[in-house]
């Protein structure tokens, strides 16, 4: 836990990026607004912010989520935590127009009122750099097939956790695929009821068990993806 008597302001700039992990691992969020704000007084570039302290807090974050050590309540308080100090850099993100890893739409699928996993993945990915255009629940395929054409995202995900709605997901990618527009974007899945096999079957591109891993499997898509894209010009 972070020491109460601390003067944030005191630290030099690498003691308060490693403080600021701590600070994101224990989901303090004013601690994470001040310090994000005293290294934009030190002329931190806000993109920097977001890659070195924030980003990196957040990796941390997840390998111990990944591994057991961490649980859902403790990721959604340093996600939180992770949201306060974004919310001081998007807008002056969107000013200087920072690159991001990539851009992902998310939803829960038709039918499927659950939102926790959907939330946190949307919060790690953020973390992570990705920009992020959260449908919420209850999505038809129309709700996809319209955020896909107005976004343009790398990446489509959808989550389920009942096995009523799972099916669903099939719907959503058929349909991609009537409209000439599945390869042209990563399907991701995740949700209680799925796995690998599941996945598979439906034509996704990748079954998600977690945030954690959710993140990963993103990141790895894309250097995939954009190596491709070198390759071919």
């Amino acid at each position: 836990m972070a020491d109460d008597d601390l003067d944030l302001n005191s630290l030099s700039d690498d003691e308060l990026v490693e403080q600021m992990w701590d600070d994101l691992y224990d989901g303090l969020a004013a601690e994470i607004e001040d310090s994000v704000n005293i290294l934009l007084g030190r002329g931190w570039t806000p993109y920097d912010i977001l890659t070195k302290a924030l980003v990196e807090g957040m990796r941390i974050v997840g390998v111990d989520f990944r591994d057991g050590i961490l649980f859902v309540p403790e990721v959604l308080m340093s996600a939180n935590s992770m949201k306060a100090g974004m919310a001081i850099l998007r807008p002056l993100l969107a000013e200087t127009g920072a690159p991001k890893i990539g851009k992902m739409v998310i939803g829960t699928v038709k039918g499927d009122i659950h939102d926790i996993g959907k939330n946190l993945v949307c919060m790690m990915m953020e973390g992570a750099g990705f920009e992020v255009i959260d449908l919420g629940i209850n999505n038809p395929v129309e709700n996809y097939l319209k955020a896909i054409d107005e976004h343009q995202p790398d990446i489509l995900g959808m989550s389920a956790l009942l096995t009523t709605t799972m099916p669903y997901m099939k719907v959503v990618i058929d349909t991609m695929r009537e409209k000439g527009i599945r390869n042209d974007h990563v399907v991701l899945v995740g949700g209680a009821p799925l796995n690998e096999a599941f996945a598979e079957a439906i034509g996704a591109d990748a079954y998600c068990r977690d945030a954690a891993i959710a993140v990963e499997t993103a990141k790895s898509w894309m250097a995939r993806r954009q190596g491709s894209v070198q390759a071919r010009g």
